[in-house]
């Protein structure tokens, strides 16, 4: 995936235009794990997850015929929460009423749990941006030093044994954390500061 092709402001902005297929495959790209993500983190099992995505570019697209972004009333993820939730809505509601609820009973359940909401997408949208710049450092970085990474971050290996294993010093295993933990911040940092 390649997530700087476009700025942000400017993805939208080609989406908003209409027909533009690289832009919509440029967006799925960066947005389908996240939804994806939040599907399943709200209990729906993985192709039930899969239907949410797809809904949700559905309404996007619907939504995207009128969209003008206005960082100023408002960031992008924002409205993409919004539209994720309500889909989620939308499914469990028909779930609920072809369970053969009354409509009492459908409207008391019904009513979404906001907090729940902002938990699970909160929680999802840093795991979205750390996924999307762990992408990025795999490319960057050699072998060895990723490795030494992620047995150590795992923090079930003490950096004695991961430079044994890798055949490096103790000094480089931890330089090699160190660079990496470093990538990474700059990374999400400039993925958060692109999406306004």
């Amino acid at each position: 995936m390649s997530y700087h092709v476009s700025t942000h402001a400017s993805l939208l902005a080609r989406l908003s235009e209409g027909a533009d297929a690289p832009a919509w495959d440029e967006f799925h790209a960066r947005y389908r794990d996240l939804i994806r993500g939040f599907a399943l983190r709200r209990g729906l099992q993985a192709a039930d997850a899969e239907d949410v995505v797809q809904e949700v570019f559905l309404a996007l697209a619907q939504a995207m015929r009128s969209f003008e972004y206005q960082p100023e009333k408002g960031r992008f993820r924002g409205f993409l929460k919004t539209i994720a939730i309500r889909v989620l809505g939308k499914r469990f509601a028909r779930e609920r009423a072809g369970l053969g609820q009354t409509a009492a009973e459908h409207m008391i359940e019904a009513a979404p749990d906001e907090s729940a909401h902002e938990d699970d997408w909160e929680v999802e949208w840093r795991q979205h941006h750390l996924r999307t710049a762990m992408e990025r450092v795999r490319a960057e970085f050699r072998g060895s030093d990723l490795r030494a990474f992620q047995l150590l971050t795992g923090g079930q290996r003490d950096a004695r044994s991961v430079a044994a294993e890798l055949g490096i010093s103790v000094d480089s295993a931890y330089q090699a954390k160190s660079r990496i933990l470093k990538r990474l911040r700059e990374l999400v940092g400039e993925q958060v500061e692109a999406e306004g």
